[in-house]
């Protein structure tokens, strides 16, 4: 697969396409973090439509929990809570005439809603 490279680390595998790996890399620079050291947390929180909630946040470091993994050229954080949730996701960035954001493909969801940012497990 061009522009997609997966991050195995312990316990799970997570898969940013390229497309997706540069717009992080853009809000890194927005955001003035360190860069030998920032990245981007991947995490599942309670909520939404559907009962889980997807969340990214640009984060200066890991957490000292946090499993840690380098994906097309960059540094993904997730927490141990999440990761259960996130094994296998495929996060994509994709930009069209009615909107540009995120998007996650989630082999484990067993349901989700119209919103494309909740999910049920």
């Amino acid at each position: 697969m061009s522009g997609v490279e997966q991050a195995p680390t312990t316990g799970f595998s997570l898969v940013l396409t390229g497309r997706a790996a540069e717009e992080v890399q853009k809000f890194i620079s927005q955001e003035q973090v360190p860069v030998e050291s920032a990245g981007l947390r991947v995490s599942v929180l309670p909520g939404g439509c559907s009962g889980f909630k997807y969340s990214l946040n640009i984060e200066e470091r890991p957490l000292e929990d946090d499993r840690v993994s380098e994906v097309n050229g960059g540094r993904v954080f997730v927490d141990g809570f999440s990761a259960q949730y996130l094994t296998g996701v495929s996060i994509d960035y994709v930009s069209s005439m009615q909107g540009s954001g995120f998007t996650f493909s989630n082999p484990n969801a067993t349901g989700g809603c119209g919103c494309g940012s909740s999910f049920t497990a």
